[in-house]
């Protein structure tokens, strides 16, 4: 019996594979118990942990401790000269024109980031001894503030790690009750200012990690589980309960990454090898590209920000998702200029939207669709309730007064400006990294995935869209189509004109081999182990890199030659220019997996049923500008492979409706999964 389980920020999902084949599960999250909808998912599920044999977790505790300040007390201590790094930050403005601009607050205040005498150069070498008689008074001022955890965060430490080793070894003699983590574990970057923030916010969840890991372990310990639990990290790899907690920021997108594999997954077995992947929750819409069957992982990451914040920067391997505040809890709300927006801001799960009847009296994206017809208000939270409408029409109407118009004329100008922003959203992860949506499909999962796929679909013009089987889950169905993963990062700044190849091949094999030794530690199976490597690369003069797969075996010239075609090609591709200047390896990135056993998805039997078995009453659906038509209804449990029928038309289940606008033709796959054609393929 192999289990997963994602902690989104409305629902907790469960999917379970076993001898009578996959069932799932959608339960509330239990913010700030996290772990209880956890457990509270296996319950309703009706299966005991003692019968799993692998179990993966995703949650958002880290990315919803960061967003809410409700981290721990954190201290800072770093290189003498250097304590106000976070405070100087970078001086470039995401709002270029204005001049009132302030810095995000950092997450250390001044007052609890010292210093301590110690100096290492670029090249790793010692100018100065670390002064280790410096930490038992610095030691007694924090334990006097009541510091929970302490981020460690030196000069050059990235190329020689030595004195922060020497550092935490010190505090943990003086005090070993304090959570404490050192920037080498956490990033071998360069650049100061993002090192230091990445060690931060690391130290900064990761006395909550710990405890919420902990207490999840406990508590399926409690209850028979006898297997190894494993944690989703944000780079599209699995790790152990004691890896996640050793570096917590590395599970900052954790469930949405998972999603994005599961999608790669369910490509390579559909024969889709460009996807763009939508997960559309009750809180956030995520999207992402998968290119010739790959994710792409990328350490240029930020919390908070957006185009008036810098927010934070996070230098941790994360699948490159695009990430906003578009989902089915998404508030409806007319700014001072009488201008209607749809998010940021979520009703979340308490008290959710208007229709839940839970206190909620702001209209939602999913208020909406239920006004719309396109959700069954038999079906509405999987039958459990029925709808609040009264208390729907409310929130529309308040809107109605200040925008015009009918409460139904508002509902679908909340749809449109969804639409409208997810499509944004879409952009920025195909055309601006230089790739046409028309040579991808479009696959969408999440709860509210199946409502706005085909209206997206069509306005980026893609030939197809798909909805996986059990879309309204996948994303903890990914997990169980990934495998551990851990990233080493080096940086190590090589023109590659003049370099031996010798040295690189050397560089590599060192990482590599501490990458084996970490993962053992962390009890990754030794004979399961399997290495890639990838390289960041820049012409000579520029500031950034592209990222780009590096040759396997010893590296010589013919190897370097490849890798320096390969970022050429890639940089063509994504700023639609090639230099004739000279190629710099910046960072050394070695990727250590260990191979899990997979569980795909099984063919579906075909019991010869027809399609009209699968019928249901027809009702009226509002399609906005394509008309108000008598839609057919179908019961997606109903349907069987091969079946085949044109819109307009619904295809619901209790946890999801997929909306099929006129004309559009659908048909299920040998897995389950719907295709839906789009006009260009028609």
């Amino acid at each position: 019996m192999r289990v997963a389980s994602d902690v989104g920020g409305t629902f907790t999902d469960l999917v379970c594979f076993g001898k009578d084949g996959i069932s799932t599960v959608k339960s509330e999250t239990t913010p700030p118990n996290f772990e209880q909808g956890v457990m509270n998912s296996i319950a309703r599920a009706g299966i005991a942990p003692g019968a799993f044999t692998f179990f993966a977790h995703g949650t958002t505790v880290v990315i919803n401790a960061l967003l809410s300040r409700r981290g721990s007390k954190t201290a800072l201590i770093t290189t003498r000269g250097f304590r106000d790094v976070l405070e100087i930050a970078r001086g470039n403005r995401p709002d270029l024109f204005n001049f009132a601009f302030e810095k995000p607050a950092p997450f250390v205040p001044r007052s609890l980031r010292r210093e301590i005498t110690e100096r290492i150069d670029y090249r790793g070498t010692v100018v100065e001894p670390v002064h280790l008689d410096e930490l038992a008074p610095l030691v007694a001022e924090l334990k006097a503030e009541e510091v929970e955890s302490i981020a460690v965060c030196l000069l050059h430490a990235y190329v020689n790690p030595q004195h922060e080793r020497a550092i935490i070894d010190r505090l943990r003699q003086l005090w070993p009750e304090v959570d404490v983590i050192a920037s080498h574990a956490v990033c071998r970057e360069w650049r100061e200012y993002e090192r230091t923030s990445t060690t931060v916010l690391s130290a900064y969840v990761l006395p909550v990690a710990k405890r919420y890991l902990s207490r999840l372990e406990g508590e399926l310990g409690r209850q028979g589980l006898r297997c190894k639990p494993y944690i989703m990290q944000s780079n599209a790899g699995i790790t152990t309960v004691k890896g996640a907690s050793a570096n917590p920021i590395s599970m900052v997108e954790s469930g949405p990454a998972s999603g994005v594999l599961g999608a790669a997954a369910l490509g390579r077995q559909i024969g889709e090898a460009n996807l763009i992947a939508l997960d559309i929750g009750g809180t956030t819409a995520k999207c992402a590209l998968i290119h010739d069957g790959q994710t792409r992982v990328t350490t240029e990451y930020a919390i908070e920000w957006s185009r008036t914040n810098a927010g934070y920067p996070v230098r941790t391997p994360v699948v490159e998702i695009v990430e906003i505040g578009n989902g089915g809890g998404s508030i409806a709300w007319i700014d001072d200029g009488g201008r209607l927006h749809v998010g940021p801001q979520s009703a979340g799960a308490a008290p959710g939207p208007a229709a839940y009847g839970r206190g909620g009296v702001d209209a939602t994206t999913t208020d909406a669709n239920l006004v719309l017809g396109r959700i069954n208000p038999d079906l509405f939270l999987g039958g459990a309730q029925k709808p609040a409408l009264d208390v729907v029409e409310r929130a529309l109407s308040k809107l109605s007064e200040t925008l015009g118009g009918t409460p139904q004329d508002v509902a679908r100008g909340i749809i449109r400006i969804a639409n409208a922003n997810m499509v944004n959203a879409l952009k920025l992860i195909s055309l601006n990294k230089g790739y046409d949506p028309r040579d991808f499909a479009l696959i969408a999962f999440g709860g509210g995935g199946a409502m706005h796929a085909v209206a997206l679909g069509e306005e980026l013009m893609v030939p197809r869209v798909i909805i996986p089987v059990n879309s309204s889950v996948f994303s903890a169905w990914g997990m169980l189509m990934t495998d551990l993963r851990r990233d080493f990062l080096q940086t190590r700044v090589e023109r590659l004109d003049e370099i031996d190849p010798a040295t690189i091949d050397r560089t590599f094999g060192e990482i590599e081999a501490e990458a084996r030794q970490v993962c053992r530690n962390e009890g990754m199976p030794e004979e399961r182990l399997r290495i890639e490597r990838y390289a960041d690369m820049r012409y000579r003069g520029q500031e950034h890199t592209v990222k780009v797969p590096f040759p396997a075996g010893t590296v010589d010239a013919p190897a370097i030659a490849e890798a320096v075609k390969r970022f050429h090609d890639a940089h063509e591709r994504e700023y639609t220019f090639r230099l004739e200047n000279a190629a710099e390896l910046v960072n050394y990135h070695v990727v250590v997996l260990s191979d899990m056993d997979k569980q795909p998805p099984p063919e579906l039997a075909v019991s010869g049923r027809t399609l009209e078995a699968a019928r249901k009453p027809s009702r009226r659906v509002d399609f906005d500008e394509q008309g108000i038509h008598d839609a057919d209804i179908y019961d997606w449990a109903l349907l069987e492979p091969g079946m085949c029928f044109t819109g307009p038309a619904i295809v619901e289940d209790p946890t999801t409706s997929l909306v099929v606008t006129p004309d559009k033709t659908v048909h299920m796959d040998a897995y389950g999964n719907l295709h839906i054609a789009l006009e260009r393929e028609t």
